[in-house]
């Protein structure tokens, strides 16, 4: 029997609409949310990402502002946008969109933005929060994509209690933050973190309740390395150049013939990327209720 399919174009529609009616709460509390990006350089993927995430803020209602800036602005510069936005009173949070030109030190300009408007959630104090605290909440934006895997898998009636989770890839975005959350009380999974360098790569995911593939690797999760009825969730992006068509494919790091032994699948694309476009959009309301004070929606 093929896999169901974990659908996050239906899902981030359903969040949305509750999103809307938070935002229009704010608003009648007199606040306007408002997200920021910072896109530098006109990487194809990058441009049409940003451009997704303010369509999703016109139709939840939060204010956009977008900062586009060329690919061979000086680090210096970088961070004086950031100083700006973080000291502008329009913008509730925003991100930095990754990945940055080689030139520019990702470290510094992550640790360079305010952690209370840190949208994507990939401040060393906002993911220090999550190693801190293992239950209660947490007044502090969450990294989206993780929490997007999160939200996928439990809006569609499973749970992550007492499975084995296998995470492969390290980066920062997914790998490194992931098990917190995973690990968390009350989501209570056990993981694994490995990687494309990671020696029987293959024994570590026919283990696996969960397999969450991250690395970047075309096609690093085949048919073969997961056992009958896991869930598998595709979230890496490579492209592939076509010599028919003499352009880039989209290729993720799950194989399509998963679908055959898994239980659930995400789709790459229509999976976790709208799941974690809608979460970066939850993150910026969420910052806004603790600002007007009022109880997270």
């Amino acid at each position: 029997m093929a896999a169901q399919i974990l659908d996050g174009t239906t899902t981030a529609r359903s969040i949305k609409a509750e999103l809307t009616q938070r935002v229009d709460s704010l608003r009648q509390q007199g606040f306007v949310p408002g997200l920021a990006t910072v896109l530098v350089g006109d990487d194809p993927g990058s441009t049409w990402y940003v451009a997704g995430k303010h369509r999703d803020c016109a139709e939840v209602g939060i204010a956009s502002i977008r900062e586009d800036h060329p690919a061979d602005i000086s680090e210096e510069e970088l961070l004086a946008v950031i100083d700006r936005l973080n000291q502008a009173p329009e913008v509730t949070g925003y991100i930095v969109q990754l990945p940055l030109p080689g030139h520019i030190s990702m470290d510094r300009v992550l640790e360079r933005i305010d952690p209370q408007k840190d949208a994507d959630g990939l401040h060393p104090m906002n993911l220090g929060c999550l190693v801190s605290r293992v239950l209660g909440d947490i007044d502090s934006p969450l990294p989206c994509t993780p929490r997007a895997v999160i939200e996928l898998v439990t809006r569609h009636g499973e749970s992550f209690a007492g499975k084995h989770v296998v995470v492969v890839g390290r980066g920062v975005t997914v790998g490194r933050s992931i098990g917190l959350l995973l690990t968390r009380r009350g989501v209570d999974a056990t993981v694994t973190l490995t990687h494309s360098r990671t020696p029987d790569l293959h024994d570590h995911l026919l283990r696996a309740d969960v397999i969450v593939a991250a690395a970047g690797v075309p096609h690093i999760v085949g048919v073969n390395d997961v056992k009958p009825g896991a869930i598998v969730l595709d979230v890496g992006v490579s492209r592939r150049h076509n010599e028919e068509t003499g352009k880039d494919d989209i290729v993720g790091d799950v194989d399509p013939e998963v679908a055959s032994a898994a239980s659930w699948v995400s789709p790459n694309p229509g999976g976790v990327g709208p799941m974690t476009r809608a979460l970066l959009l939850a993150n910026v309301v969420e910052i806004a209720e603790r600002q007007a004070g009022l109880p997270r929606g």
